[in-house]
């Protein structure tokens, strides 16, 4: 296995659910970290929390391709590479297609695709010249499986399965590594995005009364990462012992 001190990790969405505890996992295993988001404050209670290891804050949209290249530049600047990028930023605003919720749908396609393409177009010129690195993406068993009131969100999240397979065949040669990471339901602040409030809510108790915690998909994310360079996980889906779906 890989020696996670020296590598260096940049984290989109970091501020918190599943971004935030990879992030303090990462930490307390003593990688060095780019932590970006929009909320700063948030960025900074986490550093904060590890005086001691070499994490750096920026403010980013995953939307804005030039804030994102910022934080690349940011990562490649002050540590000299990128070992891993984790595109982990999403929305899930769920609802019927009747409901032609325009809208929401183009912000899903801007977060949940678009920005992980920005953070591949970022990375890719960087891994490429490296010859190594790791591009993992959040992705959800919503990018395996379809179900009512989650059309567009599974669109989203099968977009980003077929884009990070393509990333794998494209520059395997280049020894870049492609991982998505497929949760089940997973107690995270993405209910908020709901605008059905009190169907949202019900996600959420349902999700922490049966659902997975943040830190058992960081412990995933870490595992992918710290893995020989020969090898590479192409895809882990992870659902609560007790989920159908």
């Amino acid at each position: 296995m890989g020696s996670l001190e020296e590598k260096v990790v940049v984290i989109m969405g970091a501020s918190s659910g599943i971004g935030e505890a990879t992030a303090k996992l990462l930490a307390e295993k003593g990688a060095k970290l780019v932590i970006a988001a929009r909320r700063v404050n948030r960025l900074e209670e986490i550093k904060a929390a590890y005086p001691d290891n070499e994490i750096m804050v920026q403010q980013a949209d995953v939307t804005n391709f030039e804030e994102v290249q910022k934080v690349i530049d940011t990562a490649v600047e002050t540590f000299g590479r990128v070992d891993v990028l984790y595109n982990n930023a999403g929305i899930m605003p769920l609802a019927a297609l009747k409901e032609t919720r325009l809208d929401e749908w183009k912000q899903m396609l801007d977060v949940n695709i678009m920005g992980v393409l920005n953070g591949i177009a970022a990375v890719l010129p960087v891994m490429i010249k490296q010859k190594s690195g790791h591009v993992i993406a959040t992705d959800s068993v919503a990018g395996h499986v379809v179900y009512p009131d989650s059309a567009v969100y599974c669109g989203t999240k099968f977009a980003v399965r077929a884009i990070m397979e393509g990333l794998r065949q494209e520059h395997r040669e280049d020894m870049i590594k492609s991982t998505i990471i497929s949760p089940g339901a997973v107690a995270t602040e993405l209910y908020q995005t709901i605008a059905d409030k009190e169907a949202g809510e019900a996600l959420y108790q349902d999700q922490l009364a049966n659902g997975l915690r943040t830190i058992d998909i960081a412990e995933a994310v870490v595992f992918a990462i710290d893995t020989p360079e020969r090898m590479s996980v192409s895809n882990m889906l992870i659902r609560p012992t007790t989920q159908v779906m």
